[in-house]
């Protein structure tokens, strides 16, 4: 039986207050890592187990540079994205694609919608279908492709575990992380999401967040390439008012958030978050990570406010402000 989190595990991270009144309380588990790596901190059980969903993409995309994918810059950077599907996002990922020998038929995500609600109605204008390459996970699957394409890999089925790419995933996730892979599942995109627990998750966002670009080691060098790339590029990360690019931009983190609460993040010093949502809703996990690391001195309370001001964080009424998301008091 897998020990999954449960909410035993599980303490307050977050509430959400309406005109003065606790309406929803969000309670979740996290594990702060110092600079060094070492816990340093540990809210609920870090070491239950968890699907990471898209905040694996920073393991992912090392696992496929690794396997001869050369990418560099925004292109780079949007192989670890989980993008909201501007015009800007989908051009980027046709060139990964492009550069390879590769078409949007070659991408094995599923088509849809952008998240951003202005190309989506700009699509819907002009009366455009979804695609592939619209779909939030599409510049992990260039990068995957391309790895294969690098490597002599097929291209086809390069989303079944017994692929050689995935195979090779699964080993790279399996050396940052420190754990075996206790199961594996199907992400929401289609590809293999491991189940680790919270302190491996942060373990190897802390190795790819501290990795140098200097380093002897190759798998260290495009770590360090990687994150470089998406702290130049925050826009790709996720999007116009989305939370990772809001992170990025003010606090100069690197920041990833994951489908059903999951968030990691770096703090420029190295110090690293990782947590989970029990609930599943992460409207408060990127204000949640950034307190943690406040606390653990990582971050001020000054880098703090101004990433509140900047995050989506206001609860409505009458479509005006009368109550916000915040980190549980005493946290």
């Amino acid at each position: 039986m897998l020990e999954t989190l449960t909410v035993r595990d599980a303490v307050e991270l977050a509430v959400v207050e309406r005109s003065g009144f606790v309406e929803s309380r969000h309670a979740g588990a996290a594990v702060v890592l110092s600079p060094e790596g070492d816990v340093v901190a540990q809210y609920g059980n870090a070491d239950a187990l968890i699907l990471p969903r898209s905040s694996l993409k920073p393991l992912q995309a090392v696992a496929s540079l690794t396997a001869g994918a050369a990418l560099e810059g925004e292109q780079l950077a949007l192989g670890t994205a989980s993008h909201s599907g501007t015009d800007r996002h989908a051009e980027v990922v046709r060139e990964i694609l492009a550069a390879g020998g590769l078409t949007e038929d070659d991408l094995g995500c599923p088509p849809a919608w952008p998240s951003d609600a202005a190309t989506r109605r700009e699509m819907i204008s002009d009366h455009a279908a979804e695609s592939r390459i619209r779909m939030n996970c599409s510049g992990k699957h260039a990068l995957m492709l391309r790895a294969c394409v690098a490597t002599g890999w097929p291209t086809a089925g390069y989303l079944d575990p017994a692929h050689p790419l995935q195979v090779h995933i699964r080993e790279v996730v399996e050396r940052l992380t420190g754990e075996k892979i206790a199961h594996t599942s199907v992400d929401g995109c289609g590809a293999p999401v491991h189940a680790i627990t919270l302190t491996g998750l942060a373990r190897g966002i802390h190795r790819i967040g501290s990795a140098s670009e200097r380093s002897p080691f190759a798998l260290h060098r495009v770590a360090g390439t990687l994150v470089r790339a998406v702290r130049e590029n925050p826009w790709t990360i996720a999007g116009p008012g989305e939370p990772d690019t809001i992170a990025i931009e003010t606090l100069g983190v690197f920041a990833k958030g994951g489908a059903e609460g999951v968030m990691v993040m770096v703090a420029p010093n190295g110090a690293t978050v990782a947590l989970k949502m029990l609930d599943g809703n992460g409207r408060a996990a990127t204000l949640v990570a950034a307190t943690l690391l406040a606390r653990a001195g990582a971050l001020t309370d000054t880098d703090v406010a101004t990433l509140t001001a900047a995050l989506p964080l206001s609860v409505l009424g009458g479509g005006q402000p009368v109550g916000s998301i915040r980190v549980t008091p005493g946290l």
